[in-house]
């Protein structure tokens, strides 16, 4: 050891990040399994099945380029596991799920997904959040609805509109 250099530490393989990537690589070929029943109703260009499998090459680039580092051990250290932000966002999730299986439209899911990540990222202003939520989410069904022409699940606001 020279003097003045600070003894580092081993380099150990991150278990958790070889998971991760691993886990990464399996949605991605699920993704490519499921893209690959899919119709193609178009005679030439692409279809829909090309959609999914972008994202899994995406999928694909982020597990190895995790499972690298994961080996390497340049994976940053993790903070403690609060369990409360990944609930929220869940409960996000199985909200907008159940709006909109319920009939209540894309404006009032998406709004309700909006304001519980916005909790679960350390924000209590639940009443400007609720507010924020709906602007936006009647202007992104807007722009969706009138200038793109594509459908979005339409409940009470949405007909209002």
């Amino acid at each position: 050891m020279t003097s003045g250099d600070p003894a580092q530490p081993p380099r150990r393989v991150d278990r958790a990040g070889v998971v991760i990537a691993a886990l990464l690589a399996g949605l991605a070929a699920v993704l490519v399994w499921d893209a690959r029943g899919l119709q193609s109703t178009t005679m030439y260009g692409m279809g829909p099945e090309a959609m999914p499998v972008v994202i899994a090459t995406g999928l694909a680039l982020l597990a190895i380029g995790n499972l690298i580092d994961a080996l390497r051990g340049n994976l940053p250290a993790r903070e403690s596991a609060d369990p409360v932000p990944v609930v929220l966002i869940l409960a996000g999730l199985a909200l907008l799920i159940a709006i909109i299986g319920f009939g209540g439209g894309f404006i009032l899911a998406t709004s309700a997904l909006f304001v519980t990540t916005s909790a679960a990222f350390g924000r209590r202003a639940v009443l400007v959040d609720s507010v924020i939520a709906l602007v936006m989410s009647t202007l992104i069904y807007l722009a969706f609805d009138r200038l793109l022409t594509l459908s979005l699940p339409a409940g009470p606001l949405e007909r209002l509109l």
